[in-house]
Order: structure tokens, then C-alpha cells, then sequence
């Protein structure tokens, strides 16, 4: 990973041989278990879609109610994820992280026993408000330990861990289904069991194994210690001299509202097609372990770029084409996707909008920090995620209400696709050469003084 030459300041504190090896002995200590942990979570977020092919017609569940269940997730996310990002810069991420991932392991195995449409959309929402946090913890966390030249790509390397987890969990989930009927439970029983009690346990392990920060890491050299936390420090120290740590401050920025937005249109159109895709695929008249293998397919051209556009938006130093053009991706892939539904030609196409999905999010998560740090980093970055992932809530309980409608999941799929190609207009107006830029408040001219008399 050479990045020095993208940000010159870094050569201040250590050249750049150095900080590529110590950014590399980072980099391969910590996101195995960072990735392992996000693949985790995105499996247990998604395998209602799974659940959903013999859970369903056992509990009357229909489409809106399972759209609706699908997407309340997000409404606990939302609640809680700005406070449990406030208390990670507080407690540090090793033990809130951890806390999340066992509670939510927990609730994702609690699952199985759902009886109806109450308890199933109870223990949805319990389960987003359990997970709230992780992801836009584990935003921060990274900006605590990789200089800023370096975040594209390690953003980019992070966010594959979603589908990575789409490929691995299409197939092994539809493999736990199999399971029906064993020891008196429902496959679907089964899913939910199998994929949850690891997630509480990878907690613990996370807890053993994570530090807060690289002055906290035993496994480096002092000297390097000393010289990656310099750096982190005196980086974030700029952007806050530069644009201040207020919390209140940041929340009105407008670059943040837009950004919200964007990740609103992305996590929309990302979860309307993750939790109905297994069903699109089955009306194609698949089976069972067929669909959960077609679906690994999409996430598979995900992962390709999502570290590919990492690496070019750090390669040239440009944020705003490369998300807009992976947006742009996105629209094309589920507009097509729509023409072609009902035809395993829309495994192609989702092909493409999967590729423009997950290499949207390493540029886009490089932009945050451009101008946030300090207690608005914590709580700016919380607020884009959570804002963000009202999308998952909107999208998945629209295309249900599309589906149950029209009967068909065409229309739904052309929402989707609008709601990407909002993401490229917003994305070509606001992340600009201004981007960067201080947003200074307006200036009070004090009043003349009154004339003596």
C-alpha cells in the first residue's frame, strides 16, 4: 500500500517505506477479525431473506408484512446508532464492539422462535437496535488506526465483508435449510440457531483480541506505536483546527446531509435487492439450493470492486467520479434488471449493480473525515449510517408493497434503480473542489457605537 505521495504531510513523521509497513502489519492484524465480524453481522441482518422461502407460507406471513419486517430492523438501527457511536469514543471500541456483537447474536438466534407477525416484527426491530453501532463503529475505529491516504482502500477492504457474506451466506443457508425437520425444528429454525450463537461467541474473541488504539498495540514496535499514533493525531488535529470538533457544528453541515442521503439511496437500493433477491430468483423456478447459489453470484462481482475501487480512488486522489460512476452502475444494473426479471438474465445484471453497490462505499467513506473529527467524527458518522440505513427500512418495505400490488417485482426493481441514480445527481453537486473547504459561520458585524453627546 503506497499512499505517501497522495498525502504529503505524512513524510513528516515517517517516510514513506515505513508507513507502508506499518500500515500493512496493521492492516493484516486487525481486518481479518474486523471482516470475519462484519461478515457475521451482514449474515445474520440477511438470512430472513433466506428464512423467508419456508418461514413465510409456516407463519402466513405476506409480502408487506414481511417487506415491513425486513426494513423495521433499520428503525432500531436509527434510534440507538448516533448514542452507541457517542459511547464507543468514550468506553473504546473493543468493548462496545464486542457488547453489540453478543447481544445481537443473541437476538439473531432468538429468531427461531418467532410465531407470527407480532413476534417477527418484535424481535426485527430488537435486532437492529442491538446491532446499531457496528458498522459506523467500526468506520471510526479504522480512522483511529489507517493515515487518511490509506482509507479509500481500507474502507474498500472492510465493505467487501458485505458480499462476501451475501456469497457465503446464500449457499450455506439454503445447505441449514436442508435441515428441516431435524430434532423436531423447521430448517428455518435451524438457520437462525446456526448463524447467530457463533456471532456471540466471535464477541468474546473480539473482546480478547482488539485494541483501542495503535499506542494500546502490543504486537507493534514502540517506535512504530509512537509513530502511527503521531500521525493519526496530528492529522485529525488538522481537520479539527480546521473545521472544529463540535458535535452540533457538524450536524448542520450540509456536506453531511448530503452525504446522508447518498448512503440513504445506496443502503435502499443494496437491501431492497439483498432481501428479495433469493425470491426473484426462485419465480424463476429454481429450487431451493439452486437459488442459494445463483445469489452468491452478483455479491461475488461486489467483492472484485469493491477493493478495485478502492485502490483507484486512492491511486488518483479523486472521491467524486468514482462514486458517481459506481452509483451510476448501480441505476444501470437494476433498470436492466427489471426489463429482464423473470429470465436468469437478471443474474447478469445484478451482477452489474452489485459491482456498483459495493464499490460505491470505499470512496464514499473516505469523504466523512475529510471534515469531521473528534466527537463529530463519532457522531457525524453515526448520523450518515443511521440516516443511511433508513434506506434499508423505505426500500425493502416498498418493493413488498410493489410486489404485493403488482405481482410482479419489475416496478420494484425500477424504484431501486431511481434511488440510485438520485445518489449520482446529489453526488455530482455536492462533492466538489469546494469539498473540503472550512464552512465558516456568517460573520456579525458588531453595531456602531452610539455618538456621545
Amino acid at each position: 500500500m503506497t499512499a505517501a505521495k497522495n498525502n504529503p504531510n505524512s513524510e513528516d513523521t515517517m517516510v514513506a517505506s515505513e508507513q507502508d509497513r506499518i500500515v500493512r502489519q496493521v492492516f493484516f492484524r486487525l481486518m481479518p477479525l474486523l471482516f470475519v465480524g462484519y461478515v457475521m453481522a451482514y449474515i445474520d441482518r440477511i438470512n430472513v431473506g433466506f428464512a423467508a422461502l419456508r418461514m413465510n407460507a409456516d407463519l402466513g406471513i405476506g409480502p408487506a408484512v414481511f417487506g415491513l419486517g425486513a426494513g423495521i430492523f433499520f428503525i432500531g438501527y436509527f434510534l440507538f446508532e448516533v448514542p452507541s457511536n457517542l459511547i464507543l469514543e468514550k468506553v473504546g471500541a473493543r468493548r462496545w464492539i464486542a457488547r453489540i456483537m453478543i447481544t445481537w447474536g443473541l437476538l439473531s438466534a432468538a429468531m427461531m422462535f418467532v410465531q407470527g407477525s407480532t413476534s417477527f416484527l418484535i424481535l426485527r426491530f430488537l435486532l437492529g437496535a442491538a446491532e446499531a453501532g457496528f458498522y459506523p463503529g467500526v468506520i471510526l475505529y479504522l480512522t483511529y488506526w489507517f493515515p487518511k491516504a490509506y482509507r479509500a482502500r481500507i474502507f474498500g477492504a472492510f465493505a467487501v465483508g458485505i458480499p462476501v457474506s451475501l456469497a457465503i451466506g446464500a449457499p450455506l443457508s439454503t445447505t441449514i435449510m436442508q435441515l428441516d425437520g431435524a430434532l423436531g425444528l423447521k430448517g428455518w429454525q435451524w438457520l437462525f440457531l446456526l448463524e447467530g450463537i457463533p456471532t456471540t461467541l466471535f464477541g468474546f474473541v473480539f473482546l480478547a483480541l482488539i485494541p483501542d488504539r495503535p499506542k494500546d498495540a502490543l504486537w507493534l514496535a514502540p517506535a512504530d506505536r509512537t509513530a502511527l499514533q503521531t500521525l493519526i493525531d496530528s492529522e485529525q488535529s488538522s481537520v479539527a483546527g480546521t473545521h472544529g470538533t463540535s458535535l452540533r457544528t457538524a450536524l448542520s453541515d450540509p456536506r453531511l446531509i448530503a452525504l446522508s442521503f447518498i448512503y440513504f439511496a445506496n443502503t435502499g437500493a443494496n437491501l431492497g435487492l439483498a432481501f428479495f433477491l433469493p425470491q426473484i430468483l426462485k419465480s424463476t423456478g429454481l429450487s431451493d439450493m439452486q437459488t442459494g447459489l445463483m445469489t452468491a453470484v452478483p455479491y461475488l462481482f461486489g467483492v472484485v470492486s469493491g477493493i478495485t475501487v478502492g485502490w483507484i480512488s486512492d491511486r488518483y486522489d479523486d472521491r467524486r467520479i468514482t462514486l458517481a460512476t459506481a452509483l451510476g452502475l448501480t441505476a444501470t444494473g437494476l433498470a436492466l434488471a427489471g426489463l429482464a426479471t423473470g429470465s436468469l438474465w437478471a443474474v447478469a445484471f445484478m451482477a452489474l449493480a452489485a459491482a456498483g453497490l459495493y464499490g460505491a462505499k470505499a470512496p464514499f467513506w473516505a469523504l466523512p473525515s475529510v471534515f469531521l473529527s473528534g466527537s463529530a467524527a463519532a457522531g457525524g458518522i453515526a448520523l450518515i449510517n443511521c440516516i443511511g440505513n433508513l434506506g434499508g427500512f423505505v426500500a425493502p418495505s416498498m418493493v413488498g408493497w410493489i410486489r404485493e400490488a403488482t405481482g410482479s417485482f419489475e416496478a420494484g426493481l425500477y424504484f431501486l434503480a431511481a434511488l440510485a441514480l438520485s445518489a449520482v445527481v446529489v453526488t455530482l453537486l455536492v462533492v466538489n473542489a469546494r469539498f473540503g473547504d472550512a464552512r465558516r459561520p456568517a460573520v456579525v458585524l458588531p453595531l456602531p457605537a452610539a455618538p456621545r453627546t
